[in-house]
């Protein structure tokens, strides 16, 4: 098994390890720490030596941060976690909604002018230390670079990842490394700069053609890199990750120790682009007036797709649902009452694994029934594991890491007979699912501009959930993947190319949650009769294919145009994953797909 179904959040643990921390802060003169859930390369997922976060407070979603001080620790957690922070932290610590109250305007509230607050210059972003103080204004508040407290106080800390570097073949890349750096590099230079730092790693990796396994369920390997504007490039990796790349990388990549990163870029001649959200604090202060504010220059490129990693994806994603539907038609044959939620996450898995291309899951499943389904990112455990009962609804959001594409579908399964106000928010959630698969949008806008698309049948009922409608999804990369988001604060237009999710759901805290979620890659649209000649216009094409549970429907509900969408995504299902699944699954596909 990939996943495991350990307990990892143990509230108990938390108030000892918050003592040790706040002694040798205040040994060493400090007023507080932040403790981030970040390391060096500012990735969004990190490996078990720099899950800091999770280690002293327990909390162990994948974003937020804790601020230690002498009497009081905050954990800042979004509306995905404000469920699940309840029952994994102890009482000592202060969960905090977290954007709507920042981390400079909480500050002021909690100490005296004169304090000194710590942090490690590895684990922040420029842009994040320069909003915090900029709240602070005149307070008189201090925000010090420091070594870790936490490193110094965690005793059996895990060592480093250093899992071996792989060659990305370039059938699923469909570009040479050599041709995106010098690709790269002309835009640097175009742009006046002389090279351009990169820590994120999924940007590195995509623009090697490497991938690793240094992050669970992430196929990166960590580095750091400096792409220079004549196309070559300095990578500072470990050597042991390096066997298998070597010949790959060839001459154009110098080769570097990671200890050497920091007094390589003294060396190095302005001016450096870095980009102020995905840097560490610590890269610019070494570079100082060298350094210049710009994009990651892999970032955009990465997100826009070419012919060979969307073709990788559709097949994978063809591939991955009938594993799922495989595992559905199993779980509709099961006598109600008979299954818990661990049975149901281990059944799917082995049916991934029946593909020889998966390398891993592209997250830890998410399989939540009855009142677990309202914890937004659920992780089922050997305490918390729940039988399906009969009134249920069971949550079911899970992915895939194949080498030609990354997967992630939710589907939202009736256990027994489900409640009618269940039956009428799945519907709801399904005709915004539906209204964005639809639609067409001017070149130009963004997922901010867009969102609310797949909200409104919510919010006409006053509903709505607390969590983007969708994320950007790597080629074989992070399942979570910027720039190109469906959420309210995006600005960054779509292009074609991009790979996002589309996921409304609705969450009934202590009684059901319901997600619906297909991915789906930005084209340009076709012209339509009537339609403005002048006016470029793009849409989606699905890539997720699996059935969309009709039991939870209310038929009167869905608007006509809704429910021929619906009937003709099916009859595609129908289609592309018929032939693909046992004699037994097909006979539950044909009437789970039936027209509604």
């Amino acid at each position: 098994m990939f996943q495991s179904f350990e307990v990892t959040a143990r509230p108990e643990q938390g108030p000892p390890r918050l003592q040790a921390l706040r002694d040798v802060m205040i040994a060493g003169g400090l007023d507080g720490f932040l403790v981030p859930r970040a390391d060096a390369h500012q990735g969004e997922y990190v490996a078990a030596h720099d899950d800091r976060l999770a280690w002293l407070t327990g909390f162990t979603g994948s974003a937020g941060f804790c601020v230690v001080l002498r009497d009081k620790a905050g954990v800042f957690i979004d509306g995905r976690y404000r469920t699940q922070v309840k029952s994994q932290v102890a009482d000592v610590f202060t969960p905090v909604p977290w954007p709507e109250v920042s981390l400079g305007q909480w500050l002021l509230e909690q100490v005296p002018q004169g304090a000194r607050v710590g942090f490690d210059a590895w684990l922040h972003t420029p842009g994040q230390i320069e909003q915090a103080r900029e709240a602070l204004g005149g307070g008189g508040i201090e925000l010090v670079p420091c070594a870790n407290l936490v490193d110094a106080v965690w005793a059996d800390q895990p060592d480093p990842p250093m899992q071996p570097a792989k060659v990305h073949p370039l059938e699923f890349a469909g570009e040479s490394h050599a041709a995106k750096c010098g690709r790269l590099g002309q835009t640097l230079k175009d742009a006046g700069h002389t090279c351009a730092v990169i820590t994120l790693p999924d940007s590195l990796n995509w623009l090697l053609n490497i991938r690793g396994a240094d992050i669970p369920r992430n196929p990166v390997a960590h580095g750091f890199g400096v792409l220079h504007s004549d196309g070559t490039v300095d990578l500072f990796m470990a050597d042991a990750k390096l066997a298998e790349v070597r010949s790959h990388l060839g001459d154009a990549v110098r080769l570097h120790a990671p200890e050497d990163f920091l007094p390589h870029l003294a060396t190095l001649k302005g001016p450096v682009r870095l980009d102020k959200q995905s840097v560490p604090v610590i890269v610019a202060e070494a570079l100082g007036s060298k350094a210049v504010w710009g994009d990651d220059p892999c970032a955009l490129p990465r997100a826009c797709k070419n012919d060979a990693e969307i073709a990788g994806s559709a097949a994978a994603h063809l591939r991955d649902g009938a594993a799922l539907c495989e595992t559905l038609a199993w779980l509709d044959a099961q006598p109600v009452g008979s299954l818990s939620e661990t049975l149901v996450v281990t059944a799917l898995e082995n049916s991934r694994r029946t593909d020889n291309a998966l390398q891993d899951i592209s997250f830890e499943t998410i399989a939540g029934t009855g009142p677990n389904g309202a914890i937004m990112h659920y992780r089922v455990t050997e305490d918390t594991d729940a039988r399906l009962q009969d009134g249920h609804l069971l949550v079911l959001d899970s992915g895939g890491q194949y080498l030609d594409g990354t997967t992630d579908i939710t589907r939202t399964i009736p256990i027994g007979t489900p409640p009618q106000e269940a039956r009428e928010a799945f519907t709801r959630v399904l005709s915004g699912m539906i209204a964005m698969s639809m639609l067409r949008w001017p070149v130009g806008l963004s997922g901010g501009h867009i969102e609310a698309i797949g909200r409104m049948p919510l919010w006409l009922a006053g509903q709505d959930f607390d969590h983007g409608l969708g994320h950007g999804v790597g080629a074989y990369l992070s399942v979570h993947e910027g720039p190109q988001r469906l959420s309210k604060i995006s600005t960054v237009p779509l292009q074609p190319g991009m790979i996002l999710s589309n996921e409304p759901g609705y969450y009934r805290e202590g009684a059901f949650g319901i997600r619906i979620e297909n991915l789906l890659v930005v084209e340009a649209a076709p012209s339509l009769p009537g339609g403005d000649d002048h006016r470029a216009m793009l849409h989606w094409r699905t890539l997720s294919f699996a059935p969309i549970d009709r039991r939870l429907i209310v038929p009167e509900m869905l608007q006509q145009d809704h429910r021929a969408w619906l009937n003709s995504y099916h009859a595609q299902v129908a289609d592309k994953i018929g032939p693909r699944v046992s004699p037994v699954t097909k006979l539950w596909l044909d009437a789970a797909t039936k027209p509604l």
